[in-house]
Protein backbone atom coordinates (compact mmCIF):
# COMPACT_ATOMS: atom_id res chain seq x y z
CA UNK A 1 0.00 0.00 0.00
CA UNK A 2 1.25 3.49 -0.83
CA UNK A 3 1.95 5.84 2.08
CA UNK A 4 -0.13 9.00 2.35
CA UNK A 5 1.86 12.23 2.39
CA UNK A 6 0.59 15.26 4.26
CA UNK A 7 1.85 18.83 3.88
CA UNK A 8 0.68 22.24 5.07
CA UNK A 9 0.87 25.80 3.86
CA UNK A 10 -0.08 29.10 5.47
CA UNK A 11 -2.85 31.41 4.29
CA UNK A 12 -1.77 35.06 4.02
CA UNK A 13 -3.82 38.11 4.96
CA UNK A 14 -4.91 38.26 1.31
CA UNK A 15 -6.11 34.61 1.38
CA UNK A 16 -3.19 33.43 -0.75
CA UNK A 17 -0.83 30.54 -0.18
CA UNK A 18 2.19 28.91 -1.77
CA UNK A 19 1.58 25.43 -3.11
CA UNK A 20 4.11 23.29 -1.26
CA UNK A 21 6.99 21.93 -3.33
CA UNK A 22 5.91 18.33 -2.68
CA UNK A 23 2.45 19.03 -4.13
CA UNK A 24 3.91 20.91 -7.12
CA UNK A 25 6.19 17.98 -7.87
CA UNK A 26 3.47 15.34 -7.56
CA UNK A 27 1.04 17.33 -9.75
CA UNK A 28 3.84 18.38 -12.14
CA UNK A 29 2.88 22.04 -11.70
CA UNK A 30 4.86 24.88 -13.18
CA UNK A 31 4.42 28.61 -13.07
CA UNK A 32 1.11 29.76 -14.57
CA UNK A 33 -0.35 26.21 -14.51
CA UNK A 34 -3.92 25.92 -13.30
CA UNK A 35 -5.17 23.95 -10.32
CA UNK A 36 -8.58 22.26 -10.23
CA UNK A 37 -10.44 22.05 -6.90
CA UNK A 38 -13.03 19.36 -6.20
CA UNK A 39 -15.11 20.13 -3.11
CA UNK A 40 -16.75 17.04 -1.63
CA UNK A 41 -19.92 17.10 0.51
CA UNK A 42 -18.05 16.42 3.77
CA UNK A 43 -15.85 19.49 3.31
CA UNK A 44 -12.86 17.64 1.87
CA UNK A 45 -11.13 19.52 -0.96
CA UNK A 46 -9.10 17.65 -3.56
CA UNK A 47 -6.52 19.52 -5.66
CA UNK A 48 -5.60 18.20 -9.08
CA UNK A 49 -3.78 19.62 -12.05
CA UNK A 50 -6.32 21.29 -14.35
CA UNK A 51 -6.71 19.56 -17.68
CA UNK A 52 -5.26 21.41 -20.65
CA UNK A 53 -7.99 22.56 -23.02
CA UNK A 54 -7.86 21.44 -26.65
CA UNK A 55 -6.93 24.96 -27.74
CA UNK A 56 -3.75 24.91 -25.66
CA UNK A 57 -0.58 23.66 -27.29
CA UNK A 58 1.42 21.75 -24.65
CA UNK A 59 4.66 22.03 -26.62
CA UNK A 60 4.28 25.79 -27.01
CA UNK A 61 3.42 26.09 -23.32
CA UNK A 62 6.56 24.16 -22.34
CA UNK A 63 8.66 26.31 -24.68
CA UNK A 64 7.23 29.54 -23.25
CA UNK A 65 7.87 28.31 -19.69
CA UNK A 66 11.46 27.48 -20.74
CA UNK A 67 11.89 31.00 -22.14
CA UNK A 68 10.42 32.58 -18.99
CA UNK A 69 12.81 30.58 -16.78
CA UNK A 70 15.79 31.41 -18.98
CA UNK A 71 14.97 35.13 -18.98
CA UNK A 72 14.49 35.10 -15.21
CA UNK A 73 17.75 33.20 -14.63
CA UNK A 74 19.85 35.07 -17.22
CA UNK A 75 18.45 38.58 -17.79
CA UNK A 76 21.83 39.77 -19.05
CA UNK A 77 21.42 37.64 -22.18
CA UNK A 78 18.54 39.78 -23.44
CA UNK A 79 19.38 42.05 -26.35
CA UNK A 80 17.39 44.73 -28.10
CA UNK A 81 16.31 43.95 -31.65
CA UNK A 82 18.10 46.24 -34.10
CA UNK A 83 15.81 48.40 -36.29
CA UNK A 84 17.77 47.40 -39.40
CA UNK A 85 17.09 43.74 -38.62
CA UNK A 86 13.35 44.44 -38.32
CA UNK A 87 13.39 46.25 -41.67
CA UNK A 88 15.20 43.33 -43.31
CA UNK A 89 12.62 40.88 -41.94
CA UNK A 90 9.79 43.05 -43.22
CA UNK A 91 11.43 43.25 -46.65
CA UNK A 92 11.78 39.46 -46.78
CA UNK A 93 8.24 38.72 -45.64
CA UNK A 94 6.34 41.74 -46.99
CA UNK A 95 3.31 40.87 -49.09
CA UNK A 96 3.16 37.25 -47.92
CA UNK A 97 -0.30 36.35 -46.69
CA UNK A 98 -0.79 33.52 -44.25
CA UNK A 99 -4.09 31.93 -43.24
CA UNK A 100 -3.39 30.47 -39.82
CA UNK A 101 -6.72 28.63 -39.89
CA UNK A 102 -6.08 26.86 -43.20
CA UNK A 103 -5.35 23.14 -43.11
CA UNK A 104 -1.78 22.07 -43.86
CA UNK A 105 -1.08 20.35 -47.14
CA UNK A 106 0.12 16.74 -47.12
CA UNK A 107 3.68 17.98 -47.84
CA UNK A 108 3.57 20.31 -44.82
CA UNK A 109 2.25 17.72 -42.34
Amino acid sequence: MTATLEVESTLTDRYQTTVPETVRRVLRLGKRDKIHYTIRPGGEVVLTRAEVSEGDDPVLGQFLRFLARDIANHPGRLQAVDAAFVQRLQALTGGIEVDLDAALSADDE
